[in-house]
């Protein structure tokens, strides 16, 4: 995917719709299909930079590229402001209906404004707390983020540092489990796979 929101408000490549209750924000709707049995991705960047105009969306870009790259279909990628209430009803409704991975990116570190955490916290059912500890275990920055993991109903949610380095990294930590997990959320008969 190419297309998606930048700094300034370009919106080329693919087609873009407002998010319901949040008609400030935009998301890119993929026309690819992938095969069945694909992650559905999407992800959030949290930032006020984004918003405001004032950053581009670095690691939001980055993490298309590689979730694409892992063959899983982006069907959304938006952004919001920091902020719990911010977090909470963007995470509530891209997870509204979904079956599938919400990403987010931004917010996890030690600034004021960096409330993913609790943003997420709020929404989720359950938290997932094996994913986030192997993400923190990529970098010895790792020690330095707040980010959680969870579910909400059949979405499963990994909060990503801001950076481009680090929110691959993460990702890259539990990319394997990704599919096992999302799939047991909705069909808890799906096979456990071996270690080896």
């Amino acid at each position: 995917m190419t297309g998606f929101v930048t700094s300034g408000g370009d919106t080329s490549g693919l087609p873009f719709q407002p998010v319901e209750a949040h008609t400030d924000t935009l998301v890119a709707m993929s026309d690819e299909t992938r095969p069945p049995g694909s992650v559905q991705v999407k992800i959030l960047t949290v930032s006020d930079g984004v918003i405001e105009g004032t950053r581009e969306d670095r690691s939001g870009a980055v993490l298309a590229d590689r979730v694409e790259a892992e063959d899983w279909t982006l069907v959304a990628r938006t952004a919001c402001a920091d902020g719990v209430n911010e977090v909470a009803n963007a995470l509530k409704d891209l997870a509204s209906g979904f079956h599938g991975l919400i990403i987010t990116t931004g917010g996890t570190g030690f600034g004021p404004r960096d409330l993913t955490p609790e943003g997420t916290s709020a929404v989720i059912d359950r938290e997932a707390p094996g994913l986030a500890e192997a993400m923190r275990l990529t970098n010895p920055l790792g020690r330095l983020s707040r980010g959680i993991a969870g579910t909400i109903s059949t979405t499963l949610i990994v909060n990503t540092p801001g950076s481009s380095a680090g929110c691959i990294e993460c990702l890259e930590a539990v990319v394997d489990v990704v599919p096992h997990a999302v799939r047991l959320l909705n069909d808890n008969t799906d096979p456990h796979p071996s270690a080896g």
